[in-house]
């Protein structure tokens, strides 16, 4: 995680003044727990609170302590102590360090989850507007790299849009699944620390209790965390890949903003690359890297070992705070999209109207030729065409074949651009609903 590629909101989340913050509320919560329950006196958890809730703790004062102590959990506590007093032996009670750890880690993660669905409605709303804009754009659309049929590139934003609420989904799920929390104690049997007090800081940390925590959290719940922000960051790269594809120069059908004062090159002043988007491929792959570490944090020893949490440490923050810098520029990217539609047509039209070899292979059959013979009459006149030795159209009139079956006046009725768009309001219905 680099300033470079980081939201300040984002970042923040992750910070050790955040991270302190939120050790002290579950902490201080626990503690009132206790206090209701007749473990602790209430005069200490209230001093607590009185004493904490405003307090601005010390990352280099904990890092000071923690460089003798060699735990940071006791570092902190130490740190709370000198600042609440004597009550602070009060706090911990029946507790074990991942009661914390794996608690605010559930809180972190849950916020991140939370911004990350805000920054998909961002991508949703850019989809949806351009995708109604160009919604009977026509354009070329591409098997294999090559043209294929015509398609419009409103349907195209609309498989994007598509796709992105399925991301939505993910997240919210993916949300739902890390938000547990654990107060269980050493070994998860609550034999020091009442299962109560788990349940009302679940509540006030808005988390779901963990059913069976064996020292932390299960770590499947992170692996499918990481999994979905992987999934989200691939659709990220689908739609950036394809707007570097259609920024090519010999395609240029769209392209990315280029704003006054930009250079493209430091050599050669005519450049207008697709940073932003190559930019979002390399920020997807940032993002996948953190599936493989999580899914391997799901084998721990035991009850519990460690080797989870330098990953964590790492993973966590970088995946989010990566995604949310993808997604809120790729939303921005969409939005300010640079759309040619004469290019389109220019290049729709590149292949003289191969693209309705479809179309007349079919009104063929329709007249009684056999398929394969309609396949080889259409194909052998289309590969002229490849050749540049003429137009689709001419060769078609000029086959005996063909016009056995096909006047002049139903070939060219066979080359209507009007007839592959005849269900792209259907298709905008299922994507958008009936509006």
């Amino acid at each position: 995680m680099i300033p470079r590629y980081s939201r300040p909101e984002a970042a923040d989340l992750w910070s050790p003044e955040t991270r302190y913050r939120i050790w002290f509320e579950i902490e201080a919560h626990a503690a009132d727990a206790m206090a209701q329950l007749g473990t602790i006196p209430k005069e200490a958890a209230a001093a607590i609170w009185a004493k904490g809730k405003d307090a601005e703790f010390s990352a280099a004062r904990i890092d000071e302590i923690e460089r003798v102590t060699k735990h940071d959990v006791i570092a902190f506590l130490t740190h709370v102590s000198e600042i609440v007093g004597p009550e602070a032996r009060f706090l911990h009670q029946g507790m074990t360090s991942s009661d914390v750890l794996d608690t605010c880690l559930a809180v972190q993660m849950s916020r991140a989850a939370d911004m990350l669905i805000e920054d998909v409605d961002m991508v949703l709303k850019a989809l949806k507007r351009r995708a109604a804009e160009h919604k009977f754009t026509p354009t070329v659309g591409r098997s294999h790299g090559i043209h294929a049929e015509p398609t419009t590139f409103g349907l195209k934003l609309a498989g994007h849009y598509a796709e992105f609420q399925r991301c939505k989904e993910r997240l919210a799920m993916a949300r739902f699944e890390v938000a547990t929390c654990a107060i269980s104690g050493a070994v998860g049997t609550f034999a020091n620390v009442d299962p109560r007090v788990e349940a009302y800081v679940a509540e006030k940390m808005h988390l779901a209790v963990e059913p069976v925590s064996t020292q932390v959290i299960p770590r499947d719940r992170h692996a499918a965390y990481f999994a979905a922000l992987a999934v989200v960051a691939a659709s990220v790269e689908r739609l950036a890949t394809e707007i570097r594809h259609l920024q090519r120069t010999e395609v240029l059908e769209a392209e990315e903003p280029f704003e006054v004062g930009q250079k493209g090159s430091s050599a050669m002043p005519h450049k207008r690359n697709p940073v932003l988007t190559e930019n979002l491929t390399g920020l997807a792959r940032l993002v996948r890297s953190a599936v493989v570490p999580a899914l391997e944090n799901v084998t721990l020893w035991h009850e519990r070992d460690i080797s989870h949490s330098s990953v964590e440490r790492g993973i966590a923050p970088d995946a989010t705070v990566h995604l949310d810098f993808a997604l809120r520029r790729l939303a921005s990217v969409v939005e300010r999209l640079v759309i040619y539609p004469e290019n389109m047509l220019k290049n729709l039209d590149r292949l003289g109207g191969l693209v309705h070899s479809q179309r007349v292979m079919l009104a063929l059959t329709q007249k009684g030729m056999s398929r394969e013979a309609a396949y080889a009459s259409v194909q052998s006149n289309a590969m002229r065409v490849w050749r540049g030795e003429g137009v689709f159209l001419d060769f078609l009139k000029a086959d005996p074949d063909v016009t056995e079956h096909l006047s002049g006046a139903e070939l060219e009725a066979l080359f209507d651009l009007g007839y592959h768009f005849k269900h792209v309001d259907t298709v905008f219905a299922r994507v958008f609903g009936s509006e």
